[in-house]
């Protein structure tokens, strides 16, 4: 069944319910590369083939790799066909490690436009606030990208919620493009709580693209607790995630997630899915804005399967279990 179609915010773009990311594309862990090129585009292949049409990347991917066979792939293809979204912050083309300065923007754009082979991008996001850089002065230089048509929409990645409302507020009294999407770390089992960042976004309009919506693969079930009294201390498979990064447990691992996942395997069985999709299909069901989650994949069996979570349908109360599994007895947020 072909993935159907959701409008990304206010922007009207008709985009996949699923984003697909591109962040392990020619990306090496302890001097293994977790997605060559060929891997890559039988990932876009599968992608496209279930009528999925919104890709992530950002420069800095794979040091640029990322955009690369992305384009690549493209040039086989209907470029209008497909909604590119790209980062900035981190650079490629500058002097300078990262900044959101007009000339690094200027100087990134160029890069990334000719590595992707393309005229424009559907979306731009800046992947980290630059505390150094004036928001002005980055939206100028950003809005002066939509007016000569090198951008449709603008994005931001990762950023606290007062910072989002003042890019807001500024794009407002400025005349300037806003941010129209957001790009948030949010997950069923997330250890912080993010409701005033979401309630931005709903507020004001802007689509919700969640990364690591499955906690880095910690939601798919295939994780064990390995300590009653140490809710960070897993039995991770081999080869996993959670068996090579040092930092998985501290960004993906808490009590708060153990008891999410308790509540995401119950409701997995009882509609016949996997974890993953359960947890993907939370994320697709928030009613105050539009989410669209960014799923990546090591495989194309993988990637499928996340994808059928667009077929999946969950009820208010299994929903209503998923989120309530966050929140002690007393109401209190669970952490670490």
């Amino acid at each position: 069944m072909a993935l159907d179609r959701v409008t990304l915010g206010s922007t009207g773009l008709q985009v996949a319910p699923l984003c697909l990311g591109t962040w392990r594309f020619g990306k090496e862990t302890g001097g293994v590369l977790e997605t060559d090129r060929g891997d890559a585009h039988d990932l876009l292949d599968a992608y496209a083939e279930r009528g999925g049409n919104f890709v992530d990347t950002a420069n800095g991917y794979g040091d640029g790799k990322s955009e690369e066979w992305i384009g690549d792939w493209l040039a086989g293809r209907d470029r209008e066909e497909f909604v590119v979204a790209s980062k900035v912050y981190w650079t490629q083309m500058s002097a300078v490690d990262e900044n959101l300065s007009r000339k690094t923007i200027r100087a990134e754009i160029e890069g990334t436009l000719d590595r992707l082979g393309t005229d424009y991008l559907d979306l731009y996001y800046i992947h980290r606030w630059d505390d150094d850089t004036p928001i002005e002065v980055t939206l100028r230089a950003l809005s002066d990208l939509v007016r000569e048509g090198k951008v449709n929409y603008l994005g931001a990645s990762t950023t606290a919620s007062w910072k989002l409302t003042k890019a807001l507020w500024t794009s407002d009294v400025e005349g300037l493009e806003r941010f129209e999407v957001t790009q948030p770390l949010f997950h069923a089992a997330y250890y912080e709580d993010v409701r005033e960042y979401l309630e931005v976004a709903g507020d004001q309009g802007l689509a919700v693209c969640p990364y690591s919506p499955l906690a880095g693969g910690f939601l798919t079930g295939k994780y064990e607790r390995a300590d009653e009294d140490d809710p960070q201390a897993v039995r991770a498979p081999d080869g996993s995630r959670g068996s090579f990064d040092e930092y998985f447990g501290d960004w993906y691992v808490s009590e708060r997630g153990w008891r999410v996942l308790d509540a995401v395997r119950a409701v997995a069985e009882e509609v016949d899915a996997t974890p993953a999709q359960v947890a993907l299909r939370w994320l697709m069901d928030r009613e105050a804005f539009t989410c669209v989650p960014i799923v990546g994949a090591r495989t194309v069996d993988q990637l499928e399967e996340n994808l059928a979570a667009a077929d999946l349908s969950l009820s208010g109360d299994q929903r209503r279990r998923i989120t309530e599994a966050r929140y002690g007895e007393d109401g209190r947020r669970h952490g670490h």
